[in-house]
């Protein structure tokens, strides 16, 4: 057989192109289990991304129906009861507002203030942490993924030096394949961390936008309760 012939059945058996399956498959048993986890970690983030754009989308539109009737309406005594099931925040701050209210003696004036300001900053915090409570996990695979996919990445490459050392043969289509499949997991790595650190920022800058808006819900209110007050 010709030196053409071999090289062209050479090139012809050559993959054209990059097999993630394949890599994965023919990895050290180390760098699969970093792929692995890196790879649940990816679809974590993504179920987390999917969930807290649906529900934050959610809490915006019912705050704004909430806060639209609140300050029409006439009973509000019915009206939270009407809310109460609801999964609104500013429901919630307004209601501890009013539970406040109604505990106070309302003779020390300032005390009164005081306590209602306290009551509903407490119900802010707690709805910016109800809603911020998976962000910590974005957080997590932002700054961890690349490093955990560094470390698969330098144990292939250990393990390629390896077998080069036990088949005593340091031509490239030997480690090749070993580095190939090592840089694969840093690849990995990058794939988790990136959309995980994009969404935290965002998500974040959302939950930020959420608590200024039950903030500005809550002094408004506050204000309201403090005009009833002067007229006792």
């Amino acid at each position: 057989m010709s030196l053409a012939t071999l090289l062209a059945a050479s090139t012809a058996a050559a993959p054209r192109h990059l097999n993630p399956v394949k890599l994965f498959l023919d990895a050290d048993i180390v760098v699969q289990i970093v792929m692995a986890g890196l790879i649940l970690a990816s679809v974590w983030v993504w179920m987390i991304v999917l969930s807290f754009s649906l529900r934050s989308s959610a809490i915006r539109k019912r705050c704004d129906g909430f806060e639209r009737a609140f300050w029409k309406t006439k009973d509000i005594d019915a009206f939270q009861a009407e809310w109460e099931s609801r999964e609104t925040p500013s429901a919630r701050v307004a209601a501890a507002g009013l539970a406040e209210w109604r505990a106070s003696a309302r003779r020390d004036k300032e005390g009164t203030r005081q306590r209602l300001s306290l009551a509903m900053d407490g119900a802010i915090a707690q709805e910016a942490d109800r809603l911020s409570e998976r962000l910590n996990f974005l957080a997590t695979v932002g700054a961890v993924a690349p490093f955990v996919g560094l470390f698969g990445t330098v144990w292939g490459i250990m393990n390629s030096f390896f077998q080069i050392g036990q088949q005593q043969n340091s031509s490239l289509a030997v480690v090749a394949p070993g580095i190939s499949e090592a840089l694969f997991a840093t690849a990995i790595g990058l794939f988790a961390a990136i959309p995980a650190v994009i969404a935290y920022n965002r998500f974040s800058h959302r939950v930020d936008q959420l608590e200024a808006r039950l903030q500005r819900f809550a002094d408004r209110f506050h204000a309201s309760l403090s005009r009833d007050l002067e007229g006792q």
